[in-house]
């Protein structure tokens, strides 16, 4: 999880406006100590007290940490708050802090309604364990004390002036306060309330958490005007097509030309939905098949209004919400980078007023800057890089501000990742031997060799496809197992020899084919001990698991080696290292989306629990009213019950969040919509609208659009390389780095007009 930069409201982070306060408005939170620094030409002087030297360099380390992590440098500074400032960023402490937070929003499964049953389905559905009262209760408190130190802390290290600044701080006090109001009432009313104010709050812990998610918030915010326009524009295409629909098919005197009207165009309401779900194709071409059977003319309102809908205006939406939130998460981005130059350059200063006795003129020391970066919590192939270029001006003894800030120019290059050398073999016949093994031949045959396994698997499944378990012949297929998997312990063991150890898992697939190699052959010599081929000696009466199922998981485990391919293909390995990049730096878009996921099952629970209860015996009327139901009727086709979609319900937290899920992929939501608009009231389609549009219009369409912004970004960058150096760079992809090239430097004046305003350190230049 991202951690929070304490103060993200100190720069304008959507806008790139840096801010520009007066110099009232600088002043510190009363107890910081202030450091006074007096900058006048090329000297620094500074007030020293005891201690000052090591203080200076605490600073530095804490200032470069900021940088790396694009934090806000506006906190306090003296010896002790700086200790906790390092503290509370510590990894062990980020990590309690992101597990609290998980807790309390995984609590909404436990609560009642609880999730834990074996199903969702009303209709075999075992009765749901139901915490004791107070069991919730006490972990919820525990968290919320736990969360409650965090706000305490961070509202510390800022000061009473920058917490009044600062919303979502406030915001998160406010939270935390409502939270422990509802969590009273729940204890006095002994757990029996219907309604927990709190469950829909605890999302905002998730956002507060993470500035990118605070910058992704905003930028969403700030595209909304540029989407509302298209979606007004949609809106109206809908209604014009919706009254053109029922002018054309209104009730008739002949039943038999009434079957648009009677399914889809019986009034304004079914008509908008009819056209809506049209919209997102998912009851094509059910919708127009009763107009369609009777003129082949109808077919032109539906083809109309789907290539106007769908094909131009839903793109045109998508390219306007990828374009506008492109240009805010870019000037976002801008922000970041000024944090970063911001920290390096205080870094440098206090660096120059820590040497000031020695340095002429605004320079550091060499020494100084290298005993910073032995402190600074940062990546090791960074550190090593970093100091190695500092390590050049070691001759000179100091370095001025251009030459500091270059240094830290390697925070945005790749890294190259070298493998160790191979063994030396005196004798002639084993350095031939470790020629061949190594060579990228033996890659590309025993790639053929899975394929081939593959293959053969393939084939006796078809095969045996329509057998029974006793017909099947498995002692073949587990004797062409066995050949295969003697060759893939062959090949490690030769690679091995070639690479030796520390070489051959220097490379992340030969890690995971060995992996598996070991875990087929271990399962392999399983089967031989338990059923002791040959077949002749087989009871199968007499073992608890049978050889199929046995035969079948080493299949499965050959299939998954198959993945070795990936990163033998530049393309796909380009294609698996995206996704991975997305999984690590793309996680807070998906966390707005969890929020999102959060608050609208929170509401559905709220309004449509047990809503929707199955009948008494399998069918269930085919009427429009519910009130009575029996099992004398038969459903209609493609509704809710005769789909059999009783799982998806509201009923508690995780079949809403499945509900919810089912929905936002549009297939079929039309019988979501007519179910719970049925058994509840035609109110209920507002819901699962405004969640189509936020979910599917909206957000899917953006996390596509970063997608595709990750990929051209790796794309861009490996073209040029082979295979095998796109195994050797490892890219740090990131929302930042992706933009880099666009973003501009910030001034020299910016940044010394950003220090100025720093509330707990007063520089007088």
């Amino acid at each position: 999880m991202e951690t929070d930069s304490l103060l993200s409201g100190s720069l304008d982070e959507a806008s790139g406006d840096y801010g520009s306060r007066t110099g009232s408005e600088r002043g510190g939170a009363t107890g910081s100590r202030k450091m006074p620094y007096s900058v006048s030409g090329d000297s620094c002087t500074v007030d020293r007290e005891p201690g000052d030297e090591e203080l200076y360099i605490q600073q530095a380390v804490v200032f470069l940490e900021d940088a790396i992590k694009y934090r806000s440098i506006n906190h306090r500074v003296d010896a002790g708050s700086l200790r906790l400032y390092r503290w509370y960023y510590s990894g062990i402490i980020q990590w309690g802090l992101g597990l609290t937070i998980a807790v309390v929003l995984l609590l909404a499964f436990m609560e009642r309604p609880s999730s834990f049953s074996m199903s969702s389905d009303p209709r075999h559905r075992s009765p749901a364990w139901q915490p004791p009262c107070g069991l919730t209760e006490s972990i919820e408190m525990i968290c919320l004390i736990i969360l409650s130190v965090d706000v305490a802390v961070k509202s510390y290290l800022i000061g009473w002036e920058e917490f009044r600044k600062s919303k979502w701080l406030i915001g998160y006090t406010v939270v935390i306060s409502i939270s422990v109001i509802d969590w009273v009432l729940s204890v006095s009313m002994v757990c029996d309330e219907k309604l927990r104010v709190r469950r829909l709050l605890r999302p905002f812990f998730l956002l507060q958490n993470s500035s990118l998610m605070k910058k992704t918030l905003k930028c969403i915010k700030r595209t909304l005007p540029e989407i509302a326009s298209v979606i007004l524009l949609l809106a109206l295409h809908l209604c014009l097509f919706t009254m053109i629909g029922m002018l054309l098919f209104a009730k008739s005197e002949d039943p038999k030309k009434n079957g648009e009207w009677e399914l889809h165009f019986r009034n304004l309401p079914s008509s908008l939905t009819s056209l809506l779900v049209l919209l997102t194709t998912a009851n094509n071409p059910d919708v127009m098949i009763p107009a369609y059977s009777l003129n082949r003319g109808y077919a032109i309102f539906f083809v109309a209004f789907s290539v106007i809908g769908t094909y131009c205006l839903m793109n045109l939406l998508t390219a306007i919400i990828y374009n506008q939130f492109r240009g805010y998460l870019l000037m976002s981005v801008q922000t970041s980078f000024l944090r970063r130059r911001l920290g390096i350059r205080a870094a440098f200063q206090v660096l120059t007023c820590q040497g000031a006795r020695r340095a002429a003129g605004e320079r550091v020391r060499v020494d100084a800057v290298l005993e910073v970066m032995s402190r600074v919590k940062m990546k090791r192939y960074y550190r090593a890089a970093i100091t190695m270029v500092a390590q050049q001006y070691e001759d000179v003894g100091f370095m001025d501000r251009e030459q500091f800030t270059k240094i830290f120019d390697e925070l945005d290059k790749d890294c190259i990742k070298e493998h160790p050398p191979l063994p030396q073999y005196s004798s002639p016949t084993l350095q031939r031997l470790q020629l061949i093994f190594s060579h990228y031949y033996l890659i590309l045959f025993g790639n053929a060799v899975a394929l081939a396994n593959v293959v053969c698997i393939c084939t006796v499944l078809v095969l045996n496809s329509e057998k029974s378990t006793e017909e099947r012949d498995n002692f073949v297929l587990e004797i062409i197992n066995l050949c295969f998997i003697l060759y893939y312990l062959f090949e490690m063991c030769v690679k091995i020899f070639a690479f030796g150890w520390q070489g051959y898992l220097s490379y992340r697939n030969n890690i995971f084919d060995g992996f598996l190699t070991v875990l087929l052959l271990a399962l392999q010599i399983t089967i031989f001990i338990t059923y002791r081929l040959p077949y002749s000696q087989w009871e199968p009466s007499t073992h608890s698991v049978s050889l199929w199922e046995m035969i079948r998981l080493v299949n499965l485990l050959i299939v998954f080696r198959f993945l070795r391919i990936i990163p033998d293909i530049k393309l796909m390995a380009l294609v698996a290292s995206t996704l991975l990049d997305l999984v690590k730096n793309l996680r807070a878009f998906a966390g707005i989306l969890v929020v999102v996921y959060y608050v609208f099952a929170v509401f559905g629970i709220w309004l449509f629990e047990g809503a929707i209860k199955p009948p008494p015996e399998s069918s269930v009327p085919a009427n429009t009213s519910m009130e009575n139901i029996t099992s004398n009727f038969s459903v209609a086709c493609g509704t809710y019950e005769q789909l059999e979609y009783w799982p998806n319900n509201f009923d508690d937290f995780g079949a809403a969040i499945i509900l919810l899920y089912d929905v936002m992929i549009v297939n079929n939501w039309q019988a979501f919509i007519d179910a719970y608009s049925r058994y509840t009231t035609e109110w209920s389609k507002i819901y699962f609208v405004c969640w189509w549009l936020i979910s599917s219009v909206m957000w899917v369409n953006l996390f596509v659009a970063l997608i595709l912004e990750n990929f051209i970004y790796k794309w861009d960058r490996s073209h040029s390389c082979s295979v095998i150096d796109v195994e050797r760079i490892r890219y740090e992809t990131s929302v930042q780095l992706i933009f880099r090239e666009q973003v501009q430097e910030p001034t020299e004046e910016e940044l010394v007009c950003q220090l100025h305003q720093h509330p707990h350190l007063q520089l007088q230049w």
